[in-house]
Order: C-alpha cells, then structure tokens, then sequence
C-alpha cells in the first residue's frame, strides 16, 4: 500500500472492531513506524502504553460514556437527534488500546528549535499518533481516536507523572471493513471541505475571497489575477 492509499482509506474506527487484537509483531511494527515520526530537536517527546486490561478498559469505557452523555445534555434539535446515532468509541471491542502521551521535559530545557513556540513539542507527539495510525491501515488494522474524555481521569488510570500529558487513546484492532466516506461524512454531521477552500496563496484571505479568486496560471505574474485587486 502506497502512502496516497494508507492516506486515504484511513478512517477514524468505531464500531467495525471483530474484538482481535494485532498479534505482538504486528502492533511492534506499527509503534515501531510511530516512533520515527519527526521531532522538534530529535526530542522524541511521545510514550505508548499499551493497555489490554479488559476491566482497565471497561473503566475507561465507563467514563467516557459519562462524558458523552454530558455532551449531548448540550445539544438540541437535529442535532441532538443527529448526534444520538454516531458512536464515539470501541475501547471494549477493539482488542487494545494505545495511550499515546507527551512530556513536555523530553530532551531537557533547550530543544533545538522550541526556543519560540513551546507546542512544537506537542505537535511532534501528534505526528507520532499520525504515523501509527497510516502504520495501522497498511497493516489492515483500524485505528478509533476517542477525545470525550478528562486528562486527569487518565492520568490517574494509567499512572501518568502530573507533568505528562495523555494526548491520545487509540483504539486499536482488526476491523470486519473501513468504509470508503468517513463516519461524521455518512451520519451527516460534517463534510470535507473542499481542497480549493483550504488552500491560499501568499497570504491569508476572507473565506468569500478565497470562493472568488481563480487557482494560479502560469503567467509572469503567478498570483490568481484577483489577488492584485484583493484587500482583505
């Protein structure tokens, strides 16, 4: 499987678990990929426990229906009704989870090149969950991210130090099928948004700018036509 196609059938797995885990060299190949993810100053700031304790599991499953349930309490009207029919986790049928954390101290006081943004840490502990999960889907594998969740509920059931962060439990397992359009997609929640929308050139435009302005041509000018007449 190329990276394009690992990219694309990616989908966030919710309720298509069989309840197999990945045998010990599969999930070893695939943390494997995660810890070579790129890092501010090689600071390699991510942790991974496995978790496969099923009253482990249940507890936490426990807690993030709580959560859930304090969600939709919010919601109201169609999307209330909309909301009621999206399933948010698998941490029971998935097999295992991974619990991907960040410390912030990884790599000492001066990392090379977070001088000026802090969150370049985090954000290389992300990169890390990125890799794991297209890792996963060349394996044939799903991978859910479940968020409805308090840090300090985790931390306390995993044992994380105060000053690391639980950024991520992954569910991971092997999976019956991943549906071509993504689960938010086909329960109407959300749609992708279109590339040409997210896409600016040389600065940042209004959202009806960007709608109106045409895709560069390769004049001597590069910019759309528009963009010399724009002031947004």
């Amino acid at each position: 499987m190329s990276v394009y196609e690992a990219i694309a059938r990616r989908r966030d797995v919710r309720a298509e678990f069989t309840g197999e885990a990945p045998d010990d060299a599969t999930l070893t190949r695939v943390l494997a990929a995660a810890h070579r993810a790129p890092s501010v100053g090689m600071s390699q700031p991510w942790d991974f426990v496995v978790v496969r304790d099923p009253a482990t599991r249940a507890r936490f499953a426990e807690h993030v229906a709580t959560e859930r349930a304090a969600y939709a309490a919010g919601l109201e009207g169609e999307r209330a009704e909309t909301f009621r029919g999206i399933r948010i986790e698998g941490i029971r049928e998935s097999g295992l989870g991974v619990v991907v954390t960040h410390d912030p101290d990884r790599g000492g006081p001066h990392v090379l090149g977070r001088a000026t943004i802090d969150d370049t840490g985090l954000y290389s502990t992300c990169l890390a969950v990125q890799n794991l999960w297209l890792a996963a889907t060349a394996e044939g594998l799903g991978v859910g991210w479940v968020s409805f969740y308090r840090e300090e509920h985790l931390r306390e059931l995993l044992h994380i130090p105060p000053r690391v962060r639980p950024v991520a439990w992954l569910c991971v397992g092997r999976v019956s099928a991943l549906h071509d359009v993504p689960d938010l997609e086909r329960h109407g929640w959300r749609a992708r948004r279109p590339l040409d929308e997210a896409i600016h050139h040389e600065r940042y435009r209004s959202q009806t700018c960007r709608r109106a302005a045409p895709p560069p041509s390769p004049t001597t000018d590069s910019r759309p036509p528009s963009a010399a007449r724009c002031r947004c």
